[in-house]
């Protein structure tokens, strides 16, 4: 019973956080390994991970956007400090801070984002096709994106002389040709696709004097509400590109 009650206050007290952006950022990926880290360091503060995401978005909401210095001398956001303590020493140690933290949450908006766009295509009950050349597109690029932030220190570390990371960022030189010219396979694929798509005009059930005439008037929208439902649901699909700022 002890043994029972001891596992209860553990599952109780477990930290719980997730954005469900359905693997089209690298988000999981920096959690993953970032986690992984902290385990092993037993560094849980120090290390930046999932955690730290959750407390910054926090600090977002009570101190606003991009309000990061706000967000730091906040001593309930505290934990965001711990990470930057090794480079307190450095001249330019508040701006290392902020363009990580605008870094980290440009991520975390786009997952965000991500995230409300596939709840509207699950409320629309849309699907999507793997075997679209976009969704290979878009996979690839978000391992691109990937593999270029978590091993962007290679470059500096490889051209002071340090030779294990220079033999490392040949070997991530190569999987990212490998997935650019991956990419490139997929964008050739696009246009055949794209071409199979029927006009917008075939898709709304309306002649092209009728669609711009729609356009011209700033009257109510008479027209089917289920048709304009699903035309905006294609617009917000995450096989389409997510608009800016969405």
């Amino acid at each position: 019973i002890a043994a029972a009650i001891e596992e209860k206050k553990k599952v109780k007290g477990r930290f719980m956080f997730n954005i469900a952006d359905g693997g089209f950022t690298e988000l999981h990926s920096l959690w993953q390994n970032e986690e992984r880290a902290a385990t092993v360091t037993k560094k849980t503060n120090e290390i930046w991970h999932r955690r730290h995401d959750y407390w910054l978005l926090a600090g977002i909401i009570q101190h606003g956007y991009a309000r990061w210095q706000d967000i730091q001398n906040d001593v309930k956001f505290a934990i965001l400090n711990e990470p930057f303590k090794g480079e307190m020493n450095r001249g330019n140690f508040l701006e290392i801070k902020n363009k990580f933290l605008a870094r980290r949450f440009k991520l975390l908006e786009q997952a965000l984002v991500i995230e409300e766009q596939l709840r509207r295509a699950a409320y629309l009950n849309m699907s999507e096709d793997p075997s679209h050349p976009s969704m290979a597109l878009n996979t690839r690029f978000s391992e691109v994106e990937c593999l270029a932030e978590s091993h962007q220190h290679l470059s500096k570390e490889s051209m002071s002389g340090n030779k294990p990371a220079n033999a490392v960022l040949h070997k991530v030189l190569k999987q990212l040709e490998e997935l650019l010219s991956d990419m490139k396979a997929d964008v050739t694929r696009l246009p055949a696709t794209i071409a199979r798509i029927p006009p917008v005009a075939v898709r709304l059930q309306m002649s092209e004097r009728n669609i711009l005439s729609r356009l011209a008037s700033r009257g109510p929208d008479t027209h089917t509400p289920v048709q304009t439902q699903q035309v905006g649901a294609e617009r917000s699909s995450p096989n389409s590109k997510l608009p800016e700022g969405s």
